[in-house]
């Protein structure tokens, strides 16, 4: 059984985006079931689940491209539905893959995403040159997009999701495929648009994306949603810290086990092949005493021992019984 229906309430008197009971139906396969999002203004809310869970969906609904089968949505105040062309207006998208020509320049590319956004040739041209100075793309804007590596075409593709100056941004995995780097380089300016001022509706499958820009999460899984809160809260939710260790000898890893049972506060994760268990505990460094005094006093020897606090992906295994599969 799924999560009791969430009563939306706004977080302030003007939220930028709202959306009320989404449900999209496919034939038979149900994408989204009674989605509920409320997005202040300024913020970033990641969108956050494995593939199929729903999120692209559900941004294809805010951004007008799909019509749900029910539920209602407003975005910067106008409703997705009776006013798709007015929405267009308000937001800029990046999905999964860069939207740009190929055999166009950088510059030219801007130009014509503001062109065909109406701002004219020569504003679209004074922000396509603003916007490569700010995505560190200025010294390729004359070169054809097809020799730009992965990282410089997502950046021209977001670049160009804002040459109209939207103040809300749907970012659909928009680093999926990106080396370590680059999406190190992407969040730091997404951090700065949300600074700025915009709104932003991140889906992500990086777990440590979420982690680093969202400043509320909603987990969904199989078009509902499971989990709501800070990444904190989250984490939280499966309670304290984890104890983890790794036993010299891999044969007494089962009397390591019977040495934390006693303090552990949920299910103990044992691997026999490295000699390794993590268990979830409370009482901090108490209970990490406790447990190295048990062990030596059963003479099993550790190569390490630590507590850490538990991860989005120990939340989301938590939650879903499975991990969140990365994109490759």
């Amino acid at each position: 059984m799924g999560p009791a229906r969430r009563t939306v309430a706004l977080v302030n008197d003007e939220p930028m985006i709202v959306a009320e009971g989404l449900h999209k139906r496919y034939g038979d396969t149900v994408a989204l079931d009674g989605l509920d999002l409320v997005v202040p203004a300024g913020t970033v809310l990641g969108l956050l689940g494995p593939n199929g869970a729903g999120k692209t969906t559900a941004v294809s609904i805010l951004t007008t491209l799909l019509t749900p089968n029910a539920g209602h949505a407003v975005v910067a105040g106008v409703d997705v539905v009776r006013d798709p062309d007015g929405v267009r207006r308000l937001i800029g998208l990046s999905g999964q893959y860069a939207a740009v020509d190929e055999h166009l320049t950088g510059a030219e590319n801007l130009e014509m995403i503001g062109r065909l956004y109406r701002l004219g040739r020569r504003l679209s041209r004074q922000r396509g040159g603003e916007l490569l100075d700010r995505f560190r793309l200025a010294d390729a804007a004359d070169r054809p997009v097809k020799t730009y590596s992965g990282g410089m075409r997502r950046r021209l593709d977001l670049a160009a999701a804002l040459i109209a100056e939207p103040p809300v941004l749907f970012l659909d995995e928009p680093t999926t495929g990106l080396d370590p780097r680059s999406r190190t380089e992407l969040w730091v300016v997404i951090r700065d648009l949300v600074r700025r001022g915009t709104t932003v509706l991140l889906t992500t499958q990086y777990l440590e994306e979420a982690d680093q820009l969202a400043d509320d999460i909603i987990v969904i899984d199989h078009g509902r949603e499971i989990a709501h809160g800070t990444a904190d809260e989250l984490k939280r939710m499966i309670g304290g810290e984890h104890l983890e260790l790794t036993v010299l000898d891999l044969d007494r890893l089962d009397d390591a086990r019977a040495v934390v049972e006693p303090h552990a506060i949920g299910e103990i994760h044992s691997d026999a092949q490295r000699g390794h268990l993590s268990a979830p505990v409370d009482g901090g460094a108490s209970t990490l005493t406790k447990v190295l005094r048990d062990l030596d006093d059963r003479s099993v020897e550790i190569v390490d021992v630590g507590l850490r606090r538990p991860t989005l992906d120990d939340v989301f295994m938590a939650l879903t019984g499975h991990t969140a599969e990365v994109p490759t």
